[in-house]
């Protein structure tokens, strides 16, 4: 039996792995500034479904397109109880990138993925590789194509980031990367 965490129990582990794993690796020069504004939405789906996960990812489409971006920058759908499986995950995500554009929201909103176990095409499960996209549970990151154009203008290397983030990984290993976000 999988043991039900609470909304809160959710939020904090993800909250630890963007802390300690995406801003403290640097994996993604841009979530600091969000962070430390307090402009990321985090929402914990209920959902135990494909269906119900799509039924939570069009609200939060639209939740985030009508939201002011001093407020809500950037949304991470977290979907504890639902797509554990990474083949599913990655199917769901065709079904997410179709909603994002019957909505409207091509070219506006954009959808990032982490899952536990995310797998790159061309590698092993367990390549370290793997783990630059990998979070305590399945993640939609809802993101505005008008903050990522920012943030590329800010951050000249923003191309690099990719091959930097994979070099970070095969200096931390296995042992630290479980080192690096122990219990939160």
């Amino acid at each position: 039996m999988i043991e039900r965490r609470s909304r809160d129990e959710v939020v904090a582990a993800t909250q630890h792995w963007l802390t300690r794993a995406v801003i403290g690796l640097n994996l993604c020069p841009f979530a600091k500034s969000v962070h430390v504004k307090n402009q990321i939405r985090y929402v914990v789906s209920e959902a135990r479904t494909l269906e119900d996960v799509v039924v939570d990812l069009s609200k939060e489409l639209q939740t985030l397109a009508e939201a002011d971006p001093e407020h809500i920058d950037t949304t991470l759908l977290i979907v504890p109880d639902a797509l554990a499986d990474f083949t599913d995950y990655n199917d769901a995500l065709f079904f997410a990138d179709r909603l994002l554009n019957q909505m409207g929201f091509d070219g506006e909103l954009q959808i990032a993925s982490f899952h536990p176990a995310y797998r790159f095409e061309g590698t092993e499960p367990d390549d370290i590789e793997n783990y630059t996209n990998r979070a305590p549970y399945p993640i939609f990151h809802l993101l505005r194509e008008a903050s990522i154009e920012r943030a590329v203008d800010a951050f000249p290397d923003a191309a690099d980031i990719y091959e930097r983030n994979m070099e970070t990984l095969r200096r931390l290993g296995h042992r630290g990367w479980k080192d690096l976000l122990g219990k939160p």
